[in-house]
């Protein structure tokens, strides 16, 4: 079995983890609000209620270790970071087109 070398492809994996801890919850800790309040954005669309903007700056992880990942098959993890990114993707798009309220 040929080994696969690290490489710029290998952060399609370490973008996928960041975009995950970005968006879930770990024992109520959100990372991903106490980085947005910490930088100065929201992470509600009105106080603590309403839109949780954290699930797409999420995106901002997840497409790129997409991108990485189709465009440096070769490197080691690209192909793990592209199949998980792919899923998240579409999770947060389905369910932002099916779930979220435009009224």
């Amino acid at each position: 079995m040929k080994k696969k070398k690290i490489g710029i492809g290998s952060l399609s994996l370490l973008l996928f983890i960041v975009g995950c801890l970005f968006s879930f919850t770990f024992n109520n800790l959100r990372i991903g609000d106490n980085i947005l309040t910490y930088i100065g954005l929201k992470a509600w669309s009105n106080g603590n209620s309403g839109t949780h903007y954290t699930i797409f700056y999420s995106l901002l992880f997840f497409i790129p270790s997409l991108i990485l990942g189709y465009k440096f098959k070769e490197d080691f993890g690209s192909k793990v970071g592209k199949i998980l990114s792919t899923i998240m993707v579409t999770i947060i798009v389905i369910n932002s087109l099916l779930f979220t309220s435009v009224f």
